[in-house]
């Protein structure tokens, strides 16, 4: 049984992605209760900020859907993943997209090898190294406040593959928030900048942005 709180957001949730299969509904209940469970040990997420998990880090991580819907056998690394945010809320919304999460901190990595397995996704692999240790090559690079954008660009320089199979180029999106001016003015880089609140009404996500980097 979810708290009142988090039964709020999560309904939230579903009104924003309508059409969630009876599976992604149920995945998404269970992620409150991981989440308590694991946090009591490992401090993954703020303490004082699980009661809001469904709306700063679900529903945060899912804003990168509404800008894009990846396809089956898209390949996605999620940098600096922490507790499991973008990756896991996207495995879930996308069960045919293969989704690699990344971290060098090896009990965060635990934390969603665990939550992985407890939501029964086939489509996740996570590993404790850095980004740029990271073989191979993907659709789409996603984070989320983990570094400024230049570095975060320089650190996964070769891997984006050049064939793109979306109406949106592959490339680099990130999750960012608060007064962007002066990283972006450092960037040498093309970007996009779409302001999260155009997509959810939420007061949380005024001034949070999901920044691309196209290949």
């Amino acid at each position: 049984m979810l708290p009142d709180i988090a039964q709020t957001q999560l309904h939230k949730i579903e009104t924003y992605f309508p059409g969630l299969s009876a599976r992604q509904q149920h995945q998404l209940q269970q992620l409150y209760p991981l989440y308590a469970d694991w946090n009591a040990k490992i401090n993954v997420v703020s303490r004082k900020d699980l009661d809001h998990l469904y709306l700063h880090h679900v529903l945060h991580s899912l804003s990168i859907a509404k800008l894009i819907t990846f396809k089956a056998n898209t390949r996605v690394l999620d940098v600096g993943t922490g507790g499991g945010f973008p990756g896991i809320p996207l495995a879930i919304l996308f069960p045919e997209t293969q989704f690699y999460l990344v971290d060098s901190i090896g009990k965060k990595i635990k934390v969603v090898q665990a939550v992985a397995q407890d939501l029964g996704l086939q489509n996740v692999t996570a590993t404790q190294t850095r980004a740029e240790q990271v073989k191979g090559q993907f659709d789409f690079i996603v984070t989320r406040a983990v570094a400024r954008l230049q570095s975060l660009h320089q650190w996964v320089q070769g891997r984006i593959h050049p064939r793109s199979q979306h109406d949106l180029y592959n490339g680099l999106l990130c999750l960012k928030g608060g007064d962007l001016k002066e990283e972006l003015r450092e960037v040498k880089l093309n970007y996009a900048l779409y302001p999260i609140a155009d997509y959810f009404e939420e007061a949380f996500f005024e001034n949070k942005y999901m920044v691309y980097v196209p290949y």
